[in-house]
């Protein structure tokens, strides 16, 4: 071999390793995107990701580090483990209390991500109830008289014997302190755990998991899993499903419902998906995080005759606002604003050189975006006083309530002025998908019912005559682990091809966007001919949009709407349903699978699940939590093996209800409809 050859073979060995685009996505723009990232020398979390592989250990969930002695390695040997384990930390932890310690501490971490951002609105709408700003405003007073009940709040005041309405801002003023109130109350429990089903409320009672307060909860799973503290996997558990349960029926709850009060309960709507969504001619503005308090007003100054004429005046055409994550959920399902694209794609938006702002909140936020930033025009604007970045390049504008609308402008104007520095080199992917988004409580309510009946009858009387099969919450992350979005998307087609509704939230509902799942028109292609005869006879796709993660709190209320329809169910556990996050990566993944988990819902994860190292506690949370509270978790990596444990699970639930089989279809007499009725 020349010395020439050894030379050129030693800087390839130096060279880092590059994610192979097609084996990274299944989505063209996003392939598209990381060879011309790549091209460039820049990395993105698909190479890093190629470049760094997991550790092993933490994966099964059984390193310790909650404390200077660790960390404390406990791996499972080689040929598994054959009666005692043995295995302990330098305390003498077992595998069992170390595996329950970290998942409480992913359950406590996502449940203050979510719960963090509902005190935020809470606040925000405590200013808008005291008219302290003129930015928010109460534009929902249906859906803030309908929250007012459910926290004990009257609508009425009784005067010299007569029941009057009260005023619409005294009513906003007591919901806010009541709301604000459950982040830490000092005795009592959760205000909402009232809206489960009874035989569920009973279970949480007999538990002992009814929360007290939201705060209280995150902080005793903290004290809990300090070292020398709580050793027993079951009883740490018990405090795992009280705070997720404080998240779920809590802060996440009170979050949807505060902010479809403020901004306006969402409503079906069209719109589009995909980084094809930005345009050339446009100034370019990416909003990414997951609260929807600032882009709100970030939506309506881009509107604004005054701001569209200033864009004009610098050599654009006009504004185009596109989102990234749940942020992106948020502005979409309340103003149709599109979607460019999902958690791993929010490096990919600058690279296409035509993002004149990226705008971020909190939660799911690389800190690489300030690197990829530095190769292009790109402002990148941190706003939140609890998520900054170390970077020189960042511009930091922190949002306040009282000041939003200065604040949108300012960031607004930025962005444009940005404009005219943008460089020649612009690739935007021309793919792009139609979507129709917004989904809720209310507007399934409104589909499947109407205005003529107003309840959940037609859904749940279609479940029973089997021509829908059951109801499918997907939900979550994307995982640079996997193939991106291949899971979200297999799983779904699988479920819609055996008659199974899904209801989605996050990155899985923006990745069923992008592959056009979110239209009517696809149950015709997709579904099995039961769902596909009802979604075409409403006019509603097979996969509903119902929001951002925290939005997961509209699919527990959907299934309570079940309930509450009648049928042979009580409970939640009791409905042919099941509960997915195919590509999971968050702490907040975990706590929203253990809420529903303990709400009665069997629950898959794919990729993994950080249990598997610590088989009892594993098997515990798998199999005897169903004991407890009706539901229980799984995990299945293969996503059409995923989907089929959820269907296998939908038809044991329809079995136990007496509805396994299809029955006879009648056409129904003027007499008939009317007994209904009666």
């Amino acid at each position: 071999m020349t010395e020439e050859k050894k030379a050129k073979l030693k800087v390839a060995a130096k060279a880092p390793k590059l994610a192979d685009p097609i084996a990274a996505t299944i989505d063209t723009a996003t392939q598209q995107m990381i060879v011309r990232a790549q091209q460039l020398g820049i990395d993105t979390v698909f190479d890093r990701a190629a470049q760094m592989k997991p550790c092993n250990i933490g994966l099964q969930g059984t390193c310790c580090k909650n404390c200077a002695m660790g960390p404390c390695r406990l791996p499972l040997p080689k040929g598994g483990i054959e009666g005692e384990d043995k295995r302990k930390g330098l305390c003498g932890a077992t595998a069992n209390t170390i595996a329950a310690r970290n998942f409480l501490r992913m359950i406590a971490s996502g449940a203050a991500a979510h719960s963090d951002h509902g005190r935020c609105v809470a606040e925000v709408f405590m200013s808008a109830a005291r008219k302290e700003t003129d930015a928010y405003q109460i534009k929902d007073t249906n859906k803030l008289i309908a929250v007012a009940e459910k926290l004990g709040v009257s609508a009425t005041v009784e005067v010299d014997g007569e029941t009057k309405d009260r005023d619409i801002d005294e009513i906003a003023l007591e919901v806010a302190h009541k709301a604000l109130n459950e982040w830490g109350k000092p005795e009592g429990e959760l205000i909402y755990l009232s809206r489960a089903p009874q035989p569920l409320y009973e279970k949480w009672t007999k538990a002992g998991v009814k929360p007290r307060n939201i705060d209280r909860e995150i902080v005793e799973i903290m004290h809990r899993t300090h070292i020398g503290v709580d050793q027993d996997y079951k009883n740490l558990m018990k405090q795992g499903a009280r705070c997720a349960l404080a998240d779920g029926w809590g802060g996440s709850m009170l979050a949807t419902d505060l902010q479809d009060i403020m901004f306006g309960t969402p409503y079906p709507l069209q719109s589009e998906a995909n980084l094809g969504i930005m345009k050339e001619d446009h100034v370019n503005i990416i909003i990414h995080g997951h609260e929807p308090v600032l882009s709100e007003i970030i939506v309506a100054v881009s509107q604004r005759p005054d701001i569209l004429k200033y864009a004009k005046s610098k050599g654009a055409r006009g504004i185009q606002l596109g989102g990234i994550c749940c942020t992106a959920n948020e502005i979409l399902q309340r103003h149709g604003v599109p979607s460019a694209g999902t958690f791993l794609q929010q490096e990919l938006a600058i690279i296409t050189g035509a993002c004149d702002a990226m705008i971020v909140d909190i939660q799911c936020v690389f800190q690489n975006l300030a690197n990829v930033a530095k190769c292009f025009h790109t402002k990148l604007i941190t706003t939140h006083p609890i998520a900054k970045m170390e970077q020189e390049n960042v511009m930091h504008i922190e949002f306040d309530e009282h000041h939003a609308l200065e604040d949108a402008e300012r960031i607004v104007k930025m962005a444009i002025d940005n404009f005219t520095n943008r460089g020649s080199e612009v690739m935007i992917p021309r793919q792009k998908a139609t979507q129709i988004a917004g989904f809720g409580v209310e507007s399934i309510q409104y589909h499947l019912g109407g205005t003529f009946r107003g309840t959940y009858y037609t859904l749940n009387d279609n479940i029973i005559n089997g021509r829908i099969r059951g109801l499918a919450g997907v939900v979550g992350c994307n995982n640079a682990r996997t193939r991106h979005n291949e899971a979200h998307i297999a799983v779904v087609k699988e479920l819609i091809k055996n008659d199974v509704l899904v209801l989605t939230t996050g990155c899985n509902g923006i990745a069923c966007a992008m592959e056009g799942l979110l239209t009517p028109e696809s149950a015709g292609i997709y579904c099995g001919p039961g769902l596909k005869e009802v979604c075409e006879t409403v006019g509603i796709p097979p996969v509903l949009h119902l929001g951002s993660c925290v939005d997961n709190s509209r699919i527990l209320l959907a299934a309570t709407e079940v309930i509450k329809a009648g049928g042979p169910w009580k409970d939640l556990c009791d409905i042919p349903a099941a509960g997915s996050a195919p590509e999971w990566m968050s702490e907040k993944a975990i706590s929203i699978g253990q809420y529903f988990v303990s709400s009665g819902v069997y629950t898959v994860f794919g990729v993994t699940l950080p249990t598997t190292g610590a088989p009892v506690f594993h098997n515990f949370i798998t199999k005897d939590m169903e004991k407890l509270y009706g539901g229980k978790w799984d995990i299945e990596p293969d996503p059409i093996k995923h989907a089929q444990l959820m269907i296998a699970h939908i038809d044991k639930k329809r079995k136990e209800m007496g509805i396994d089989k299809a029955r006879e279809r009648v056409l129904m007499t003027m007499e008939d409809r009317q007994a209904i009725e009666r």
